[in-house]
């Protein structure tokens, strides 16, 4: 490896997403035999991918957990991480793109763009992450070329352009001898683009008007103007293929390493954490990304300095070894330098979406479960032993929300559909020899506040006094909550106030409508009082829980209900029967759209009415 990283000039994050069944793994497998990573190609159906890791993965043939592997495409070494592409396990997918430089979007040729490919295309939009795509499976029947970008076009984004050969098919067909295709002149290969000619070049510089003007000067585009353009998204490079066959992979390869530059990252250490897992002897991995300066073995660790204010509790960890995983195996490293993705042993604070160092923590994600089902456990079991090791699941997986019903003694969970909940079973039997059960789901209901009020709440027993005054006011749409403080420090010692918005952090507060839990909301402090001798850190907990409950009472409350936002697609015969079953559902269409004998349904219907609906369109269509 040291021989290899005095050539290594680029060092980048890549990840893999897709709709389920596009081929995504298959892709990886590719992308590793290519590079020479791996001397045998594995399969999904062989149950030896080798990105595939997981006795549950291998048997389902689907990815469950975000991996990595890492492999060196000429100059540039490429941290390849792998992502679940089946819906129910998009929170995982979510928190991966935190780190990630590049993307590529795999697409299958035989279905197009599906309503999942959609949200992930939203996702990197929102993240600001340069795409590539790979339409996958061009080897199969009615796989059309041309249809397909112009698919792309339309549902993406105009500037998708197809980087690779004109005729993938031809191409496809030449693949033959595996061995020959690694011996292959790449260089060759790289610049297919100039098959398709001026209309190409013309198509590329009509993405950026500055570009524009230089191609119309001096007639060319040159490799760095096209790595710019990608890294402000504002191109889209598309390679053609068959990832089974090796057909159209030696194309994106040669894109990825031409078209990529390395990040610029500050000499400051800075972290992101964007995973928690354990391995076979139960040590805890925080996996991270180093957005900045070195992380060195025994160093300490602590949290963001950026989310002290916010009430985030502030502790100090070593970092005991960084383990520099390729598939299931892992090189010891004494230091991590920027750009590097890592698992880091002897850390018990962090969480996903977390930031070290300088960088701040993540936003709330987009994609959240609607659902929350009651653990059903087996006669004779601790419930409180079980809700023990159910916190450290909840630790993988912060969207499982796992939560403890004081009334009812229930354990309930959130969670996105049947697929995850039979894989948490397992998950559940294999790690703690338990067998649960799920009772049904119900709709996760929240609740928010329609204009600001203030709540003002007292603790004073015997020999106890705090007392705390609150601002609650209606946040923006999908901001959750958010914690400040406008109290002087004259009034309320800074201690006291950190205290305070440790706990309004600390759980998740009960609306006074039906209990659900509050959101959407910013909490201010606005002033307290502590006595001299009297005031012990617990007051402050049950003044602060009173004057958020008596704020609420007060204020004008508003019952928020999840919505599905939905497109479907249902031979033209049918549509009347979905349109009047999505007005039963009190759902709301968009105007339809048709295309050949299918007609295009698009709008959004509460959960509750809409849950199972897809089941129903599979029987009558």
């Amino acid at each position: 490896m040291g021989e290899q990283s005095e050539k290594i000039k680029k060092n980048i994050c890549m990840g893999l997403l897709a709709h389920v069944d596009a081929g995504k793994t298959t892709l990886s497998e590719a992308l590793l035999y290519l590079s020479g990573k791996i001397r045998k190609l594995g399969r999904v159906d062989h149950k030896d991918a080798y990105l595939d890791t997981s006795p549950l993965e291998r048997e389902r043939g689907i990815t469950i957990f975000s991996k990595q592997a890492i492999l060196d495409l000429g100059d540039t070494r490429v941290t390849l991480l792998d992502t679940p592409g089946h819906v129910d396990f998009s929170a995982e997918m979510e928190r991966t793109l935190q780190v990630l430089d590049y993307a590529i979007l795999v697409i299958n040729g035989a279905d197009g763009v599906q309503g999942h490919t959609v949200t992930l295309w939203r996702l990197l939009e929102r993240y600001q992450i340069p795409t590539f795509i790979f339409i996958n499976k061009m080897d199969q029947d009615g796989a059309d070329q041309e249809a397909l970008l112009a698919e792309l076009r339309k549902r993406l984004s105009e500037n998708c352009l197809d980087f690779g050969p004109m005729d993938i098919k031809t191409e496809i067909q030449k693949e033959t001898d595996p061995g020959s295709r690694a011996e292959q002149n790449t260089n060759e290969i790289f610049h297919t683009e100039a098959e398709h000619g001026e209309e190409f070049w013309e198509s590329l510089a009509m993405c950026d008007e500055h570009l524009l003007e230089k191609y119309l000067e001096e007639g060319e585009v040159g490799p760095e103007e096209v790595t710019r353009l990608i890294i402000e998204r504002k191109v889209f490079p598309c390679y053609f293929g068959s990832a089974l066959k090796m057909g159209g992979v030696k194309y994106l390869i040669g894109g990825l390493e031409h078209y990529t530059a390395n990040p610029l990252y500050p000499e400051a250490f800075g972290a992101k954490v964007y995973k928690i897992a354990r391995d076979e002897q139960g040590n805890r991995l925080s996996y991270m990304k180093i957005t900045g300066g070195t992380l060195k073995v025994k160093d300490l660790l602590t949290t963001s300095k950026g989310n002290v204010a916010a009430g985030d509790e502030i502790w100090e960890e070593k970092a005991d070894q960084i383990r520099i995983y390729s598939g299931a195996k892992f090189e010891l490293a004494k230091e991590a330098k920027a750009g590097t993705v890592c698992a880091v042993t002897g850390l018990t604070h962090t969480f996903p979406g977390q930031g070290l160092g300088i960088t701040e923590n993540s936003n709330m994600p987009v994609l959240e479960p609607v659902l929350n089902y009651r653990i059903l456990l087996p006669e004779g079991c601790d419930v409180h032993q079980m809700l023990k090791k159910l916190r450290e699941l909840e630790e993988e997986d912060p969207q499982l929300h796992i939560v403890w019903d004081e009334q009812l003694g229930e354990i309930h969970a959130m969670l996105m559909g049947d697929v995850q909940i039979e894989i948490l079973k397992r998950l559940i039997w294999e790690r703690f020899h338990v067998a649960v059960d799920f009772g049904t789901g119900n709709i996760v209901y929240k609740e928010t506040i329609a204009a600001p009020v203030e709540g003002v709440g007292h603790f004073e027993p015997l020999r106890h006094y705090a007392e705390v005054h609150l601002l609650l006011e209606p946040g923006e749409q999908g901001s959750g909550m958010q914690f400040f403080t406008a109290c002087s420090e004259d009034v309320l010692d800074r201690n006291w106030q950190r205290l305070i918005l440790t706990h309004l952090e600390e759980k998740e507060h009960r609306g006074v409508l039906t209990g659900a839990p509050i959101t959407d909301m910013q909490i201010t402090l606005l002033t307290g009082r502590a006595h001299q001798k009297h005031t012990e850190g617990g007051d402050f907990r049950q003044a602060t829980y009173r004057a958020i409950r008596q704020g609420l009472k007060k204020a004008q409350n508003v019952l928020l209900e999840p919505y599905y936002e939905f497109r479907l697609e249902v031979p033209v015969e049918v549509v009347s029967r979905a349109m009047n079953d999505i007005q039963k559902m009190q759902g709301t269409l968009l105007p339809m759209e048709t295309e050949e004998n299918t007609a295009i349904l698009k709008g959004k219907a509460p959960v509750s009415t809409m849950r199972d609906y897809q089941k129903e369109v599979v029987s009558y269509t």
